[in-house]
């Protein structure tokens, strides 16, 4: 717990004066002022975040947290558990629709381990596995409290060390099988949506299942209690690990002055969770794209954001993440690469 104090002792408000200054560089640029929309919103963001005008992103990481979910068991999906830990493997192979799109954005991409419920021998895997897997959330709480603190600290720990070595744009993605289940009880634990507006159909389950799943979610609030107000209590009785994990990895970067692509529905009730407990780390995530799943977009309302991109998207793994990353890299690329209309005039004359 000390961990997670200390790290949300550190986190501060955006540098408004650097905004300032990126706001003025903007609107002298060979351009009509504002012309290029979420572009120049998002020069002015990492002005703030990082309180450099110039920032860059070139050294870009994408986290993908792993964890299984005991309540599979309650037929929540159509995929069996067991492919979490073939995922992990194509992760660790690069054979992954996430791979592919790191490759492209040159962004590395590394694999926690946090609570996948078999073992994982890799070198390239990092290790920092809780449990295996969380508890049947429909039968209580999925994890106990201490272990719900474990998994964000691990998050911590693992953007620490990624920003420690010189990581300065960090993408969230996850892999466990049940994990919208989880993901859609938090939203609706904060809000007063019903589970038709919270609950989608995850990976492809049929009509019938949805049903299901939308009554085990309803199961799993009323055996629980979750207090809406505790961010804690809400991660360990209906949360997930890799939730945990990336809601510790919003709150290392945003101590550390470091932006966060949000991704899906997943990142997303990790975003709710970290905003619950540091109102100020959403002012450090950028999002990405809107899934298809129908309580993200609520989530980005939640946390006052609004996607960038809107591509029928749910495959998971921080696909959406990577992909924003070219837009966020574009973004830096204005405000350091363009010419003021000072500076085009002046070679204008020399050209004469």
């Amino acid at each position: 717990m000390e961990l997670l104090k200390e790290t949300i002792a550190k986190i501060d408000s955006l540098d408004e004066k650097k905004m300032d200054e990126a706001q003025a560089r903007l609107d002298s640029l060979t351009k009509p002022p504002g012309s290029l929309g979420k572009l120049e919103e998002i020069a002015i963001k990492l002005a703030g975040i990082t309180e450099d005008l110039f920032a860059k992103v070139d050294q870009k990481v994408h986290v993908v947290m792993a964890g299984d979910h005991g309540v599979v068991e309650e037929g929540v999906s159509t995929v069996p558990q067991a492919v979490t830990t073939q995922m992990v493997y194509n992760f660790l192979n690069e054979g992954a629709a996430v791979n592919a799109l790191a490759n492209q954005v040159g962004a590395e991409v590394t694999i926690v381990d946090i609570g996948v419920a078999s073992e994982i021998e890799s070198e390239k895997l990092v290790v920092k596995k809780v449990k295996p897997g969380t508890n049947n959330l429909a039968k209580g709480p999925a994890m106990t409290k201490q272990e719900a603190i474990a998994s964000i600290e691990a998050g911590i720990e693992v953007v620490q060390d990624l920003i420690d070595n010189g990581a300065n744009l960090i993408g969230t993605g996850e892999m466990g099988i049940g994990n919208t289940t989880p993901s859609s009880a938090i939203l609706t634990i904060m809000t007063d949506l019903s589970l038709d507006e919270t609950v989608g159909y995850g990976t492809g389950i049929n009509d019938e299942q949805l049903k299901k799943k939308k009554e085990i979610i309803k199961e799993a609030l009323e055996v629980n209690q979750p207090q809406e107000d505790d961010a804690l209590d809400i991660l360990a009785k209906v949360g997930g690990l890799e939730i945990g994990g990336i809601a510790g990895v919003m709150l290392g970067a945003t101590a550390n002055q470091t932006p966060v692509m949000i991704d899906g529905l997943i990142s997303g009730a990790a975003a709710l969770i970290a905003q619950k407990l540091e109102p100020q780390v959403t002012n450090y995530l950028i999002p990405s794209h809107k899934s298809v799943e129908p309580g993200h977009i609520r989530m980005y309302e939640l946390l006052g954001l609004e996607p960038m991109l809107d591509m029928d998207m749910r495959l998971g793994e921080g696909t959406g993440a990577v992909l924003g990353m070219n837009l966020v890299e574009a973004a830096t690329r204005i405000i350091n690469d363009m010419a003021t209309l000072e500076e085009a005039e002046v070679e204008a004359n020399k050209a004469g």
